[in-house]
């Protein structure tokens, strides 16, 4: 069994939700996602750890018809653990992803707690779908078609490099996203 890794969960993630809302944590996963896809979709949090799932929330409360997915990490959702009842309890359409490489790997490599169970958690929250993954035909086999759901991605290592920091300004990800989540009709309001 071959480990997953983390492009291979993104590129996964793309295939199945190409016109998803994508709210990516702070550190090297938005440096992923930035690299293997940027798009207008995704918003990019670039220092808010621990607050992916609350604003991808947010925004599914505000899109109720929009495919959100909040891509976490596990140091990031262990900050704010508090926002597992408040997605389960909102109902809404979220696929929230969390990714574990059991650490804090942009600030240094420092361990996360290894005993989370984090779909037990999930599910222990109200979430109606939670599934643990560690390889790509799990991930591939994975089925999460009833929202809220989590998928609990472990990952190995890292063997390439980080890609890229994020170019756009804080600014002009929330101007990208803000023209893929406002009614057509708001915006037009918006330029007259």
């Amino acid at each position: 069994m071959t480990a997953l890794t983390l492009p291979e969960l993104v590129g996964e993630l793309l295939t199945r939700h190409p016109d998803a809302v994508i709210v990516s944590t702070c550190g090297y996963t938005s440096r992923d996602l930035f690299n293997a896809a940027d798009r207008p979709g995704n918003l990019y949090l670039v220092g808010s750890m621990g607050m992916a799932a609350p604003i991808a929330l947010g925004l599914a409360l505000a899109r109720p018809g929009r495919q959100v997915v909040a891509l976490d990490g596990d140091g990031s959702l262990l900050m704010n653990l508090g926002v597992l009842p408040l997605v389960a309890a909102a109902d809404a359409g979220i696929l929230h992803v969390v990714v574990d490489n059991g650490m804090h790997e942009s600030t240094g490599g420092q361990a996360t707690v290894q005993r989370a169970d984090f779909t037990a958690l999930a599910l222990a929250a109200g979430y109606r779908t939670a599934v643990r993954v560690d390889d790509a035909c799990g991930l591939r086999a994975a089925e999460l078609d009833v929202a809220p759901a989590m998928l609990h991605a472990i990952i190995g290592p890292r063997t390439d490099g980080v890609g890229r920091r994020v170019t756009h300004t804080p600014q002009q990800i929330v101007q990208r996203v803000r023209g893929q989540v406002t009614p057509p009709s708001v915006l037009m309001e918006a330029s007259r």
